[in-house]
Order: C-alpha cells, then sequence, then structure tokens
C-alpha cells in the first residue's frame, strides 16, 4: 500500500491550525510569520520530520543579522564579527585594537532598509553604548570600510538583476532616505560569489547585497529571501509569479504536483 501524500501547508493561517496535527513529511511551503523569539518554532518543525520551502536556515538568516554574521562570515568584510554578550564584545574590543582598527560599523538584528546601521568613530565607544543598554544584543560589528559601492542582487532561478545604489550624502546608499539606483553588470566571478553565499545558506532565491572596495574585494554585506524592489527592473507582479514557479518547482521535486 502506497503511503499517503503529504500534506502542504501554504499559508500561515493554516499553519497555525494544523501546526499540532502535522506529521512526518509535511510540507511547509511559504515563508513562516514569527514574531521575535517564536524561532525555536522553526527547530520543532524540522524535529517532526517536517520539510520547509524555503529552508529553516534560510528564513532564521533573513530575520537575523546576527546569524547572517555567525553563517557568512567568510563572505563577509574580514574580522565581522557576531556579537551575542558583553564577553564577546569586550574580546573584539581587544583584536580591533591590537590591529588599530578605529572606526566601526554596529549593524542592529532585525533592522531593515539602513535603519540599524550605526557608525562609532572608536570599539570603546561602542563599548560603552552596549555596555550602558543603549544598543541591545545581539548586534554585528565590523571595521568601517571606506569609498565603497553598494550591489543590491536579486537572484530568482534563472533570473538575475543587479543595480547600484548610490547615495552621495550617506554612507548607508538607501534609496527609500534620498538615494538613487543605476543597473550593474555582475561579473561572472561576482555571480558565483552570490551563488556560493545561496549555497551555504540553502536559499532558493534571495536579494544580496553587495559591498565593492577600491581594492577590488567583494563582500556580503547581507541576505534576505525578501525585499523591496525600488530600483529593480522586474515589477512586483513579475517577482511573485517567479517565486510561485520556484516554490511549484521545488514541491515538484518532492513528488508534488500543484
Amino acid at each position: 500500500m502506497r503511503d499517503p501524500l503529504p500534506t502542504v501547508i501554504s499559508n500561515n493561517q493554516t499553519l497555525t491550525t494544523c501546526y499540532h496535527t502535522l506529521k512526518k513529511h509535511d510540507i511547509v511551503c511559504g515563508r513562516i510569520r514569527l514574531k521575535p523569539g517564536e524561532e525555536h518554532v522553526l527547530t520543532d518543525l524540522l524535529e517532526r520530520g517536517i520539510h520547509l520551502i524555503p529552508s529553516a536556515t534560510s528564513q532564521l538568516a533573513s530575520r537575523s543579522k546576527a546569524f547572517q554574521a555567525k553563517i557568512f562570515i567568510d563572505f563577509m568584510v574580514p574580522d565581522s564579527q557576531p556579537i551575542y554578550d558583553q564577553h564577546e564584545l569586550l574580546l573584539t574590543a581587544s583584536s580591533y585594537r591590537q590591529k588599530k582598527y578605529t572606526r566601526v560599523v554596529l549593524k542592529r538584528d532585525r533592522k531593515n532598509g539602513g535603519l540599524g546601521i550605526h557608525v562609532f568613530n572608536d570599539i570603546e565607544d561602542l563599548y560603552n553604548s552596549a555596555t550602558l543598554g543603549i544598543c541591545l544584543f545581539p548586534f554585528v560589528v565590523q571595521p568601517f570600510q571606506r569609498n565603497t559601492r553598494d550591489i543590491r542582487v536579486i537572484i530568482l532561478d534563472d533570473y538575475t538583476e543587479a543595480y547600484e545604489r548610490i547615495n552621495a550624502h550617506n554612507f548607508r546608499n538607501n534609496l527609500h532616505c534620498g538615494g538613487s539606483s543605476t543597473p550593474y553588470t555582475l561579473s561572472p566571478q561576482q555571480l558565483e560569489f552570490c551563488r556560493k553565499i545561496m549555497h551555504r545558506g540553502a536559499f532558493p532565491y534571495a536579494h544580496l547585497d553587495l559591498m565593492l572596495t577600491e581594492e577590488g574585494n567583494c563582500y556580503l554585506t547581507e541576505i534576505n529571501l525578501r525585499g523591496g524592489l525600488r530600483g529593480a527592473k522586474i515589477s512586483g507582479k513579475e517577482y511573485l509569479e517567479k517565486l510561485d514557479r520556484i516554490h511549484e518547482s521545488l514541491l515538484q521535486q518532492r513528488g508534488i504536483s500543484s
């Protein structure tokens, strides 16, 4: 007798209703809405043998910059560090002073659109702010990079586009706070760099932000399953259609027809 086909949950309302009745090999297709602190839901679903599309790793990384720094550290600015407590910050401060870093960037967890990016003139200033409760743990700290370029990359299966974000008056290059954009052509090496990042985080599709330095280096600054389309050529409708097709393809790989 053939095993019954798995149940496919495709929206968060149904997931909430059926959460405790899901069984091994069932599938949750689509990003799961989670409140801060509810990330343990992903662990529970995986432990019960329930498949997630997109992957749990990609969903968690999209929610947490600290987790991004934890798993993508080899792709980021050298000496970037996820900081979870005062002890880790103290060790990082000593390391930065030894390497003679002055200005540093703090990236607050769960903040997007450039709203959680702060520059400190010295790691000691950041240490004081964090230990006095002004900056909440966890966060990411990294050496400040001068005169860089900001490239947004959208990869949806075989669809790829990239554009540079520019703001002459703000290093954040934020489009909805005065920035502008212009199309950018990725090199084969840069595209391969993006693919390696997506493979490491099990991202079936992604918005990636790249930092290009004067020395010719390329670093990851951020990755997300979804992001704003301001500056992109693809329309919102086309974008959603491509996401649906990717989800359908992933379901078909598991023997589920839409």
